[in-house]
């Protein structure tokens, strides 16, 4: 009367169905009832809907081996899943592809695939994509778990020595280990700044002393603040060097390379200025010692090993590649196109100042990038509206890319206050699970204890010691407990 095909049954006491029939069948997923046909469920006949048509000829160790309940009345199949995953999942019965709603877990939703024996290929590209990222992110996760986990544990088995390159390691490395590691990480900063302070402030001359020649040099003391501060940042890299876990990561890592350079060119200027005399003429090396002592520059590069935001726009811009690319071409096009026209706008004025179109080229940087130093400029009506034509196309070019690039960095960051906090919850749950544990073996020896029917001193102080050391009501036992899946979403 409803207009539904309702199954034909050969035999009612074997629930098999007619050949040749077409057969339906009633899943009630999570309180959400679908009725299925087998047509449709025979296009992939691996997967567990279709594997529903053939099990109540099995008995019920066939049916209840493949759901959660079964209702002979109703003939309805019962399974306690996710009911917002299972209508996403039964689209490839209709459309051959799965699309995967917004709000669901990725994780959560391939699990609920393997259940259903769905392969992951009928998953779109798309969706794809997003599992792919979600289980990059739980691996960095287990990453950083694993990473505490070994911080906070003590392998016995492990020499002196090994123990000592750990503590020294998390020592230099990980300034949220302890209260004196986090002492170390701010003198370190604070070197750096000082190291950077005496940089800039040597190069006044009023600060600055005459030597036997007469020449300019630095003044005494800031040269032993100088020295003072290459002492710390040798001792601290040749400590962190030895404790490496992989010294030959650690010397090839981009922070490390840059402390390096940080360090180098103090005892290269050292080396020529006592040995170098020897071997080359004095203002030669006085030239190479001043080019050295410009590498100098790069140990402000060091601020980003104690600063997350640096590291966070170092990413964005690493991530951005494509988005740089686009504004340099796009400023590079400009430039050509307004430094040409520029020229030739010129010629016709006696006094111009574009003497060739590379020289141009320096003008319509300025002008495109709105810097406008006033060294070059046109005189001639149309060079006015070609220069203000490429100020309005330089805004332009530099606004386009600049959105995408804003997007990485707040992606990123937020990102990454989402790892740290879901390591720290991963750490508490295990916390959790480990007391909860104890609380359990506990009371299991207390049940065991009291079935003996002991009685006596011996049992009550034991059963004391058990109950006050042991045993820690933690959570009632009322409390509701979300599932891993509702937690998920």
């Amino acid at each position: 009367s409803d207009g539904k095909t309702s199954p034909s049954f050969c035999s009612a006491r074997s629930h098999r169905p007619c050949a040749g029939v077409k057969t339906e069948i009633v899943v009630n997923v999570g309180g959400v009832r679908q009725v299925f046909y087998s047509d449709n469920l025979n296009q992939y006949p691996e997967t567990r809907l279709a594997e529903l048509l053939n099990c109540l000829s099995g008995g019920y160790d066939s049916i209840f081996s493949l759901c959660d309940d079964y209702d002979p009345g109703k003939r309805e199949f019962y399974f306690d899943r996710d009911p917002d995953a299972f209508k996403c999942i039964i689209d490839v019965y209709y459309f051959g592809e799965i699309h995967m709603k917004k709000g669901i877990c990725p994780i959560c939703f391939k699990n609920e695939m393997e259940f259903w024996k769905v392969d992951l290929k009928f998953l779109d590209d798309c969706c794809k994509t997003h599992l792919s990222e979600k289980k990059e992110e739980l691996e960095e996760i287990a990453r950083r778990v694993q990473l505490i986990l070994d911080d906070l544990g003590v392998d016995a088995s492990e020499s002196r020595w090994k123990r000592c390159q750990k503590y020294i390691w998390k020592f230099l490395e990980k300034p949220e280990s302890s209260y004196p590691a986090r002492v170390i990480a701010v003198l370190s900063f604070l070197f750096i700044l000082i190291s950077s302070v005496v940089m800039c402030v040597g190069t006044i001359p009023d600060m600055q002393v005459l030597d036997a020649e007469g020449n300019r040099v630095e003044h005494p003391t800031l040269d032993s603040i100088e020295t003072a501060c290459i002492g710390w940042f040798t001792m601290e890299y040749v400590l962190r060097l030895i404790s490496s876990p992989n010294k030959l990561h650690f010397a090839l890592s981009f922070m490390n390379i840059v402390d390096v350079l940080a360090i180098l060119p103090f005892y290269v200027s050292l080396t020529l200025t006592h040995l170098g005399a020897k071997l080359m003429e004095l203002s030669n090396v006085q030239q190479a010692v001043q080019a050295l002592r410009i590498m100098r520059v790069a140990r402000i590069f060091k601020l980003a090993r104690h600063s997350s935001g640096l590291q966070t726009l170092t990413y964005a811009l690493k991530r951005s590649f494509k988005e740089l690319g686009l504004l340099l071409m796009y400023l590079a096009v400009g430039i050509f196109v307004f430094s040409a026209l520029g020229y030739t706008m010129e010629q016709s004025h006696p006094d111009t100042l574009f003497k060739s179109i590379p020289q141009s080229f320096w003008w319509a940087i300025i002008t495109m990038t709105t810097v406008g130093y006033g060294d070059i400029y046109p005189k001639t009506t149309l060079g006015k509206l070609n220069a203000a034509i490429s100020f309005l196309c330089g805004v332009i070019a530099i606004a386009l890319p600049i959105h995408p690039i804003i997007n990485n960095f707040v992606r990123y960051y937020n990102k990454q206050r989402v790892l740290e906090t879901a390591a720290k919850h991963e750490l508490e749950l295990m916390e959790l699970n480990s007391a909860e544990g104890k609380a359990a073996s506990s009371k299991s020896e207390l049940r065991d204890l009291a079935s003996e029917g002991k009685e006596g001193p011996f049992y009550s102080s034991r059963l004391k010691v058990s109950h006050s050391d042991t045993f820690i009501h933690l959570l009632s036992e009322e409390k509701h407990y979300r599932t891993r899946l509702q937690s998920c979403k």
